[in-house]
This record gives structure tokens, sequence and C-alpha cells, in this order.
């Protein structure tokens, strides 16, 4: 199963139980490569290391303060020796292993955050639609310091992870700290994450909106979907798409390959470098364009990673379509579950991806073409201009026009560009592109 996740294993998506950014995959796909497969020949193994571990094993059992069982001890190595590799690789248990495959399939229980580490402290990475956390006001960029008053520095991602785990309706108290801030409290109840990975409507007559929460097994049909229904609505073509990749963790790489081969008609999308067998891959478009090559704009920010790289520097890098936001978080790496005995696995790093043109991500990220931070928007009151309609005796419109005189105009329905200022900026570039391309 390759994943895109951009956090820990289980920190990816705290949605506790979590799941991740990996979260993914309805069903394992095939792993990469058997556990087992190496590049390069192996080495005689470094005796006098392993009478060291046996020694510090042994001491360990005969001077800890309380008894540990050997089954603990080894356990706890191996996850030693998988999160000293890199943030993305783990071991992972019966249960984690468990709660991986069922977080792909996009249900899961928990708080619905993604979360990372940062100078020993667990931070929000970003909160997925419509879940506790999101309707909690919890933001991207918020340090969990506590948990139910228990100080979380200190403690290795999983701990804080399995702190945070708990049955459906029961209540947890997270304490962030926010820019710097004073800390404050938040309570909220664990609940079953149903994960909407696409969401779409028209903006106005004509412009679409595509929103992806992250990349599942089921996330390229959706998409196809949402573009069929957005011309349904629109009674004929569209103008122009928008689409938010903005804190979007990732998931699911073939689902990011569904979604750019929507959008191009030919071309490269990702390919990815590795060590073990197959890891070299490369995927191109089928020639299916469903967007009949209308204008776009892709949104991106500091909580898109990973699968969400993907696609949008493969559509940077095909001309496609114009990057509007802020820089993307850098995840460039591919992990693969690699299943064990017992109802175990690894979950390891095991390639690199680069777009089209040979970029790697990997820290450091997707630049936009266009750079447009977050901001308020603050709606002023028209002033009331009179209006020629408004004198008496004027004269009427010669081509047979209707009357237009002050405050005609009525209240506008609230649409989600109003109080999203990155979202009105993509919509205004849009008409521009729109415009100059004769739709």
């Amino acid at each position: 199963m390759l994943h895109l996740s951009r956090l820990t294993s289980l920190a990816l998506t705290i949605a506790l139980v979590i799941g991740a950014p990996l979260a993914f995959a309805a069903q394992p796909a095939p792993a990469v490569a058997p556990a087992g497969t190496a590049a390069t020949t192996k080495a005689p193994l470094p005796l006098e290391e392993l009478r060291t571990f046996a020694e510090v094993m042994d001491r360990i059992k005969a001077a800890y303060v309380e008894p540990v069982d050997d089954k603990t001890l080894l356990e706890n190595a191996i996850k030693g020796m998988l999160s000293n590799l890199d943030p993305h690789s783990a071991y992972l248990g019966p249960e984690d292993f468990a709660e991986l495959q069922e977080s792909t399939s996009g249900e899961f229980g928990g708080l619905g955050i993604e979360v990372g580490a940062e100078d020993g402290f667990i931070k929000v990475v970003s909160p997925i639609d419509d879940t506790p956390a999101s309707k909690a006001g919890i933001q991207a960029g918020d340090f969990i310091v506590k948990i139910n008053g228990q100080p979380t520095r200190g403690q290795t991602m999983t701990e804080a992870v399995d702190k945070m785990r708990g049955k459906i309706g029961q209540k947890i108290t997270l304490t962030l700290v926010r820019d710097g801030g004073t800390p404050f409290d938040v309570t909220l109840a664990r609940a079953v994450i149903q994960v909407k990975s696409v969401k779409s409507q028209l903006l106005e007559s004509g412009y679409g909106y595509i929103r992806i929460t992250q990349f599942q097994v089921k996330t390229g049909e959706e998409v196809s979907k949402a573009l069929a229904k957005l011309r349904k609505d629109n009674g004929k073509k569209l103008k122009g798409i928008i689409l938010d990749l903005r804190n979007n963790p990732g998931g699911v790489l073939q689902a990011a390959v569904e979604v750019v081969d929507h959008f191009i008609t030919k071309g490269l999308i990702v390919y990815t470098k590795g060590r073990i067998a197959n890891s070299e891959l490369r995927f191109s478009a089928t020639g299916k364009d469903e967007s009949e090559a209308v204008p776009m704009v892709v949104l991106i920010n500091g909580g898109s990673a990973s699968a969400s790289e993907i696609v949008a520097g493969a559509l940077q890098d095909q001309k496609r379509a114009v990057l509007m936001g802020t820089t993307s978080f850098g995840k460039g790496s591919v992990q693969t579950v690699l299943p064990l005995n017992n109802d175990r696995a690894l979950k390891i790093t095991t390639a690199l991806y680069f777009t089209p043109n040979g970029r790697s991500i990997q820290a450091q990220g997707i630049v936009p073409d266009i750079e447009v931070r977050k901001a308020k928007i603050t709606s002023e009151q028209d002033s009331e201009y009179f209006k020629e309609a408004d004198l008496q005796g004027h004269l009427g419109n010669g081509n047979g026009g209707v009357d237009k005189p002050t405050g005609s105009s009525g209240k506008a329905k609230p649409m989600p560009q109003d109080d999203d200022y990155q979202l009105a900026q993509a919509l205004s570039l849009l008409k521009g592109l729109s415009i100059t391309s004769g739709r």
C-alpha cells in the first residue's frame, strides 16, 4: 500500500483513532515489495553491536525498577529502530495496523485532526473538515500542550495519540497555544469521523469549486462525479474551475494520479525513485481529461502535503493550472506498508517522488505561482449613490433593458468566497483567465 501521508503513522490523523494522512485505503493494496527484499547484497551482521544489544537487554531486565518482559523490550526496540529512521516510518502493532486500514476507508473514530511533532510538542498540521476538531475552532499551527491536564512535552507521538483515543462520545480537553499566546482549553467529544474527501459547488454561474480534504481510495472517482455534477448544475460548459487543496494532508498515491488525470490529456504526472523492487514507478495521463480544458486555479497552503503536492506540482509543471496561496508542506516521500506476521506491519519510507519536471519537493514544498496569504474580509456597506434611474422623467434604456434604480440589486445569497480571502482572489483570477481565453 503506497501512502503519501505526512506524519507518523498514528499521528497522521489523530483522528483518533487516528490514522492519518496515511489514511486512505479501504482495502489494502499490495505492498510495493515483499518484506525482506533488498536492493543490495546483505552485509555480515555486526556481532559487536548485537552483543551490546543483548547486554543492554539483560541489564534492563536485571536492574530496572519494575520487571519488564522480553516481549515488551523487543517490541520497544523495534519501535525505536523504525522511529529513528525518519518521521514517517513506524512499527504498527495489531491495533495500530487495524486502525490504519480502517482510516483508509474514510471512516474512523476520533477528533479529526492531523498532527505532527515540533520541538518536543504536538502540533496541529490541519483539522479535517466537518469533524469535532474543526467545529471546535482548532486551527493548523496550534500546539497541543496538554491532554486532559497532562503535559505533552517529552511524550512520543504514539503516547500522545494513545491518550487522545477513547470511546465515541467521550469528552476530552486539549490545552492549546496559538501563535505564542496564552494557553486555552478546548473540550470536545470524540466522534465517528466520516470524511467526505470531495466537496463541490458552483460559486457563480460558470465557475465550479472542488475541494479535496484528503486522498482516499475513491477520491479520483468522486472528483469525476463532482465535475459531471458541476457541468449539469451549470447547464452548459464551465468557464473555470477552482481546485482547493488547502490543509489536505495527502493520502493514497494512486488517488492523486487519478485526480490529475481528470484535468490533463497527456504527459507525465509523477514518478518515484527508491531502492526496493518496483519502487521506481512512472504515472502518465491516459487522455481522459474530464475538465474540458477550462481555465483552472489550484489553492494550496502550508497544510497541503504529500499527495496534495503531487497534484499541485503536476498541474503546475504541465502548465494546466495557476497555483495560488502559500508554499506547501514539503513532504516528498512515499511510505509502503509491509505486513508482518500476527497482524503487525512496518510502515517505512521506500521512495521519493518527483514532479514531471524532476523537482523533489522534500523539505522544500511547492511554491505557488501567485502568493496570497490568508486574510480577513471585512465587508463595507456600498454607498447608496443616486443613479440616473432615480431621476424623475429619466429616459428609458434604448435597448429595452430594465431600469436599475438605487437599491434594486437585492441581497445576494452568502457564498464561500464571501469570507475566504484566498478563495475570493482565486475566483477573481479565474474570471480574468476566462475572459482572456474568450470563454
